[in-house]
């Protein structure tokens, strides 16, 4: 997915709810003396990507326990880490792990837990350790399990090499655990720790129980096998890799002699990997294949969980316009539709498996009648919520009560809000204060009374806070951002506004201006447009952007008006046909979109200087930079692409197949799309940033690209980071040196 929004991790393959809360955050921030000695109200870069003074707070991460309203967190401690268990009603706090039960034999310091999972009784904790980075995610480890009764500590994985293990898991009894090793799943009993191999034919490109990059990369995959309820037996993914090409990247940072790094990578039209599904018993033997109808190397397999004695499954095909949802008996292996989901352009892979009944029926997200709303499928489906609004999430379901609780904005598509409807459909119910502009996240409690909040505006950082359900009481503050809050205060900014831009009588972008703290309407301003444009993300919400923001302000204050538009094809919550409009023409009705508001912006607002216009972006930002000032050289004087793709034949199948379909049959929308067609054009000033270690959106791209721009003797400027990946971030001071680096072309080629 070609989105520069910051990289993180789960620390396991499971899935985790990991957000920042504290019982008791007073005295755990993190206080910072700037280095800064000069005009306290005045932003630089260093400042803002060195110093630390403007970092918000970290409380420790929390999970909501899978039964009843409590919640565990992990709170620091002077020797290491230890276990706490909070009741939000009474707030009492107890020590579930204290400290020094977390102390291996011979070990004078406890494990440093980057993650852990309580089995289903609460008898038992597994802790995952000293982890290794795999592509975007530290997806290695080593795995320890704690017996809460007993205090004894083992590590699990039997002999594996340290930091080799991959998504250990409890089975719902508590009495195993199935892990991942070298493309093998194996699962080991808690008795006797005895280890039984499950798949024995792993390799580099037959892979047992996790994924292939693109898999991962595109259809967030890690964890590639389920257990089934009566911890018989275990569901996994095997992907066969065998006929993907392979790509290299060059790795010069471990000696005078450069190392090849290879994965194997299906661009667009080429080879997938074939995905099956099988089912094997947790004491070995042969694995029971699920029989899914189609070629498995021309369609995905995008979800599969257990639903009681049955497997339901998820299957996309190539094009993913259609999504059969399969039901299949996992001792025979045959399977049968149950429904599909279609659409004429893409459907969206954004429905997880949430049930109502005991497995009956299915909550559902669709945009069958042109916005995104909520179905129940059972017999029939049968629609939830209805009018001109998208959801655009689901967070609970509260089966008791009867209500689901999901985020939606009908009225603001840069903003979320937690809403509300009956099991049995109806009006919608906003929960969130009507006094909170912005965007609210929420991890609402297993029996839906009580969750943690986090709000956030474009100018103020998020307040986290621990509230009651459906009166949205707010129990406790957990993080105020109160030091950051008073820092930003005392901050020079200038005004910032959001607002819609006529592009056409029937077409209006949202956007969002940044100005200089003593603007002058009578004068002239260069203006810095910052852009994504592509199906994975929009710039244009009412949340805080970090340093992100810190830096555009910054470019205010010396001079600039800083502005982002969403255009056509983004993910904001205007219905299907806004989102559905870019099908097939990635990358032209976006850059077209984005110049007419440009145009339509100077005609509004004389300030803008015409002559002094720049854009900058990440990733498929990157991309639309390029086509930017390559598309429209008379429009734009400056672009600034970082991690880009010119040609989008040499991107993964799965995404850019998704929105452009299959190169075959659409030639001219590929070429059309692509900025690398256009090099010939530029007239401007241009700037590329890569790291030469991008798995993700490849740094030979952009050498194809510099090859086109010679041919045609067009002048740039490149920036490569050595074996830095799609984040740039790795090695001391990279991150400031980038920013310093696109702050100083833009002062020389638009300056203030």
């Amino acid at each position: 997915m070609r989105k520069q929004l910051g990289y993180w991790h789960l620390g396991f393959g499971v899935a985790l709810i990991l957000l920042a809360l504290a019982p008791n955050v007073e005295g755990q921030l993190k206080k910072v003396k700037p280095s800064f000695t000069g005009d306290p109200a005045v932003l630089t870069v260093d400042r803002i990507f060195n110093s630390g003074e403007f970092e918000a707070e970290r409380p420790p991460a929390l999970r909501w326990r899978k039964q009843g309203p409590a919640f565990v967190a992990l709170e620091a401690t002077k020797r290491g880490q230890e276990l706490l268990s909070i009741d939000p009603a009474s707030k009492k706090t107890d020590i579930l792990v204290p400290d020094h039960w977390l102390i291996p034999a011979g070990e004078n310091r406890p494990l440093s837990v980057e993650g852990y999972e309580l089995s289903h009784d609460g008898a038992r904790m597994l802790i995952y350790t000293n982890s290794k980075r795999v592509w975007r995610t530290n997806a290695r480890g080593d795995y320890w399990v704690l017996d809460l009764s007993t205090r004894q500590i083992k590590k699990l994985g039997g002999d594996n090499p340290p930091s080799t293990t991959q998504f250990a898991t409890f089975s719902p009894d508590g009495k195993h655990v199935a892990y991942v090793h070298k493309n093998n799943l194996y699962v080991q009993d808690l008795l006797e720790f005895r280890v039984t191999p499950l798949t024995r034919n792993g390799s580099d490109t037959l892979i047992n129980g996790t994924f292939d990059w693109v898999y991962e990369e595109e259809l967030s995959l890690r964890n590639g096998f389920r257990w089934s309820p009566d911890s018989r037996s275990i569901a996994y993914w095997q992907l066969d890799c065998d006929g993907v090409k392979e790509f290299h990247i060059t790795n010069s940072g471990d000696g005078p002699y450069a190392k090849l790094i290879t994965i194997r990578y299906p661009k667009t039209g080429e080879k997938n990997s074939a995905a099956r599904i099988g089912v094997v018993g947790i004491g070995g033997g042969d694995t029971t294949w699920l029989d899914i109808p189609g070629d498995p190397r021309e369609h995905y397999l995008a979800k599969m969980e257990w639903a009681g004695d049955r497997i339901v499954v998820q299957q996309f095909n190539r094009l993913q316009n259609t999504n059969n949802v399969l039901r299949a008996d996992p001792k025979s292996g045959k399977a049968e539709k149950w429904f599909a989901e279609t659409d004429a352009a893409w459907v969206e892979n954004n429905n997880d498996f949430r049930w109502i009944g005991y497995k009956e029926k299915l909550v559902w997200l669709s945009e069958r009648d042109g916005w995104r709303h909520i179905y129940l499928i059972g017999e029939k489906p049968t629609q939830l919520t209805k009018g001109a609004f998208d959801v655009t999430h689901i967070d609970a379901i509260d089966e008791k009560g009867g209500w689901i609780y999901f985020q939606a904005s009908p009225d603001n598509p840069t903003q979320r809000y937690l809403f509300r409807v009956s099991l049995k459909g109806g009006s919608i119910e906003r929960i969130t204060p009507t006094h909170q502009p912005g965007t609210h996240t929420y991890s609402i409690s297993a029996d839906a009374h009580w969750a943690v909040h986090t709000y956030s505006t474009f100018t103020r950082p998020p307040i986290t806070e621990l509230i009651h359900l459906p009166d949205h009481k707010v129990v406790k503050t957990l993080a105020d951002n109160a030091i950051l809050k008073k820092k930003l205060d005392t901050l020079r900014l200038g005004p910032s506004e959001f607002f819609r831009v006529n592009i056409d009588p029937e077409t209006a972008l949202d956007g969002w201006c940044i100005k200089p703290p003593s603007f002058d309407s009578a004068k002239k301003y260069p203006v810095l447009f910052h852009v994504y444009g592509e199906p994975a993300g929009q710039t244009v919400l009412d949340r805080w952007d970090s340093r992100r923001f810190l830096w555009h302000n910054m470019l205010a204050q010396q001079g600039y008006l800083v502005m982002s538009v969403d255009n056509r094809g983004t993910p904001a919550p205007r219905g299907r046909a806004w989102r559905k409009s870019i099908y097939r023409q990635v990358g032209i009705l976006a850059s077209a979109d984005q110049a007419a508001a440009v145009r339509a912006l100077l005609k509004e607002r004389p300030y803008m200087d015409p002559a002094r216009i720049a854009i900058w972006g990440w990733s498929g930002g990157g991309s639309m930079s390029l086509n930017a000032i390559f598309r429209y050289p008379d429009l734009y004087q400056t672009a600034m692409a970082v991690a880009p793709v010119p040609n989008q034949r040499h991107y993964d199948t799965i995404y850019q197949e998704r929105y452009m379909g299959l190169p075959a049959n659409n030639v001219e929308g590929y070429r059309k799309g692509s900025p690398i067609h256009f090099a010939n054009q530029l007239k401007g000033n241009l700037l590329i940033v890569h790291g030469t270690g991008d798995d993700n959106c490849h740094y030979l791209g952009v050498e194809t690209l510099i090859d086109e721009l010679v041919t045609h003797n067009k002048q740039f400027t490149m920036l490569a980071y050595p074996n830095r990946s799609h984040g740039i971030n790795e090695g001391r001071n990279t991150t400031r040196h980038l920013f310093e680096s696109l702050t100083r072309y833009l002062r020389t080629h638009t300056p203030p």
